[in-house]
């Protein structure tokens, strides 16, 4: 370190003990008015080409822009995504590392794992600000003589476990949709875990299994180009990108599933640093053609700032801890 660097940190240690606060505390606070000075990381805990993985993308795009570092999307992907929110959880605190949280590593894991999560989705994370909303769609192999969710349910009860669905890994949102849609509808399906949704599509596609509830921007080109059949929706409304395909309401009611992303970072991040990140998710998600990208992708922009997205976390952790004790749905 340089005689003058040296000064300056000397400098900053003296004015935060003269405002109560300690050396480290203002060399922290230092480092975090000059963030970033190199590349930042943004872990997507889901294999490349799934919803988890584009919405990541898209949010290291814009923040590239907005921040003048590149932001990179690091994939590290398996055990339903808590190999990449472990990562991220145990990574410092100084804003190089942030992490692109989903419905599935941020809330259901918490009932689903019960006291074996090796994180804790709420203590070990700083939310940042919230991304989109999306919706999964419920798609069939052709080779499976149904065209619509009625047909399914027939079709899979005069078939008890001979049918096998495909899901992004246990306690994923594509787990937990086709546990739901066994119970509601009564009948005895296979599930089949994969390392992310991008591989289980693709065993879908090659007709390793018969059904999946995949994310909308993938099933809906897979169904439009014959490769599977698509039978509905798990939102709570049809989508605009496809007004054709019914939701699952629509015939067993009740069933309802979005699922979410959002931008954290581990815990105690500068508060300088979220700050930053939040105006920037927040402007681009307010960016027209953004919002026309996303709804073409099945999504929409479902913005929230730190307290509000912090408060609604806690409230899906509630929400779905009720889904999976009431559907007893239980890891394989």
């Amino acid at each position: 370190m340089n005689e003058s660097s040296r000064r300056g940190l000397l400098k900053a240690a003296a004015l935060a003990v003269a405002a109560g606060g300690t050396p480290l505390a203002g060399a922290r606070a230092q480092g975090a008015a000059s963030w970033p000075s190199r590349s930042v990381r943004l872990i997507c805990a889901f294999a490349a080409g799934g919803n988890t993985d584009l919405v990541a993308r898209i949010v290291a795009e814009r923040l590239s822009a907005t921040l003048g570092q590149s932001v990179v999307v690091e994939n590290r992907t398996g055990a339903g995504g808590m190999i990449g929110a472990e990562a991220a959880a145990r990574s410092a605190p100084d804003g190089y590392t942030l992490f692109l949280g989903s419905l599935s590593t941020q809330s259901i894991h918490v009932s689903l794992y019960e006291g074996r999560l090796p994180y804790d989705p709420v203590a070990d994370f700083t939310p940042i600000s919230r991304t989109t909303v999306g919706t999964h769609m419920l798609i069939v192999h052709p080779s499976v003589p149904v065209r619509s969710v009625a047909e399914l349910v027939a079709y899979a009860k005069a078939r008890p476990g001979e049918l096998a669905y495909a899901s992004g890994g246990n306690g994923t949102s594509t787990h937990i949709c086709g546990e739901m849609f066994r119970q509601l509808a009564g009948i005895e399906l296979l599930h089949v875990p994969f390392r992310s949704t991008a591989p289980a599509s693709t065993a879908l596609v090659a007709g390793q299994v018969q059904i999946m509830f995949d994310s909308f921007s993938s099933a809906m080109p897979q169904a439009r180009a014959g490769r599977a059949t698509g039978l509905a929706v798990t939102s709570a409304r049809r989508q605009a990108a496809a007004p054709e395909v019914p939701t699952m309401a629509e015939t067993l009611p009740g069933f309802e599933a979005d699922t979410w992303d959002g931008v954290f970072g581990p815990a105690k991040l500068p508060l300088a640093v979220v700050e930053r990140v939040d105006a920037a998710v927040r402007a681009a998600l307010a960016d027209p053609a953004l919002a026309a990208r996303l709804t073409e992708l099945g999504l929409q922009p479902f913005p929230a700032g730190p307290a509000e997205f912090a408060a609604f976390q806690r409230s899906e952790i509630e929400k779905w801890g009720r889904v999976v004790r009431a559907a007893n749905i239980k890891p394989d």
